[in-house]
């Protein structure tokens, strides 16, 4: 699994972006995506581990965890 850090995150869009330990592109990351119970957010410079999937605009993760 690909490890980062939540660069940001817009709760009530549901979305933002993830900026990958390897130094590659920013990757989308949507809620859905967030494997948690409840309330599915993330916060700005949480560390995150996540697997990388291509989704219809570029980089997306898929299965994110905090770490």
């Amino acid at each position: 699994m690909a490890q980062g850090t939540v660069k940001w995150f817009n709760a009530e869009k549901g979305f933002g972006f993830i900026a990958p330990d390897d130094g590659s592109a920013d990757v989308f990351v949507h809620y859905s995506a967030i494997d948690a119970g409840g309330y599915r957010s993330l916060d700005e410079n949480q560390r995150v581990e996540y697997t990388a999937g291509q989704g219809a605009k570029g980089p997306q993760a898929e299965q994110v965890r905090p770490i």
